[in-house]
């Protein structure tokens, strides 16, 4: 088993050690680099980077980064962004979860939004020992991450009442949801095929392409967002963000719409094209018109 370069988390939480659902690897492969992970992940987890010692609760993001449901951009749309946030007085948790590419069906669709749903219940399990504020804990995807943070944000589930895991019996359900030049829409004409193809395999039926189709699936209790894409984003095109924007206000959901002039895709947080970082403080500001922290 190869050993992690940590990134300078304090913990590392495993999401299932009663045992995987879904599983299907009978490997213990781990990566030995954290800057992008390309091969099927054995043991979901969580990374936690807590901010700085608070004497009051503060709020949680569960960070979700993309590639395409091939690769994780474990880095570039995860750890830099956890940092990132613990500046800005929110604690993260970086999902590392099961990429729909290498899983074999039945399983293909079901395992990353099982990773998800499962990371947010263990979230809000240990509320309280984290110093976290129950009540502000949100999600942050970027691309095929944000396909994910979107269908955690549309297939949530308040907790199961019949499970005997206490766990299960709590909500995974988002507070907010901040989406970063996400794929929404399994639809040919939308999608990202690459994306899709991972998810859902070549011949998808046509309920699977309903069911993970975001903009199709907004309902009344959807979190509010806030969706940030670049005009000339032509990997995910932007009305991907447009198209679950109209949803989530046709549905009274409050939400809000950055369409940048340039940035391209995957520009995360690293990047060097000063315009992109506009995204930074429009995510703050929108952070703190929620009140989810202190101007």
């Amino acid at each position: 088993m190869c050993v992690f370069i940590w990134g300078n988390a304090q913990d590392k939480i495993v999401l299932y050690p009663e045992g995987i659902p879904c599983n299907s690897s009978e490997t213990t492969i781990e990566p030995v680099r954290i800057k992008k992970i390309n091969h099927q992940i054995a043991n979901p987890q969580l990374w936690y980077y807590a901010v700085a010692v608070s004497k009051k609760e503060v709020p949680a993001i569960l960070v979700i980064p993309g590639g395409g449901y091939k690769n994780l951009a474990f880095e570039h749309e995860g750890i830099k962004v956890a940092k990132w946030l613990n500046q800005i007085g929110i604690s993260a948790f970086v999902l590392m979860y099961r990429s729909p590419y290498w899983e074999p069906k039945p399983c293909k669709s079901k395992v990353a939004l099982l990773d998800a749903q499962r990371a947010m219940r263990v979230i809000r399990q240990r509320a309280s020992q984290w110093n976290i504020e129950a009540s502000k804990i949100g999600v942050m995807g970027f691309s095929a991450g944000g396909h994910l943070a979107a269908s955690l944000s549309t297939q949530f589930d308040l907790g199961k009442a019949a499970k005997e895991n206490q766990l299960e019996k709590l909500s995974s359900r988002p507070n907010f949801s901040i989406l970063i030049y996400p794929v929404i829409s399994m639809r040919k004409e939308l999608t990202h095929m690459g994306s899709r193809k991972s998810l859902l395999g070549g011949n998808p039926t046509k309920d699977q392409i309903i069911l993970y189709s975001n903009e199709l699936q907004v309902k009344s209790d959807t979190p509010t967002t806030i969706l940030i894409h670049a005009k000339d984003d032509s990997v995910v095109i932007p009305k991907n963000s447009i198209l679950y924007h109209e949803a989530l206000q046709e549905n009274k959901i409050p939400s809000t719409l950055h369409l940048m002039e340039q940035g391209g895709h995957g520009f995360g947080i690293s990047s060097t094209n000063k315009s992109t970082q506009l995204w930074l403080a429009l995510a703050k500001n929108w952070l703190i018109q929620l009140g989810i922290i202190a101007d």
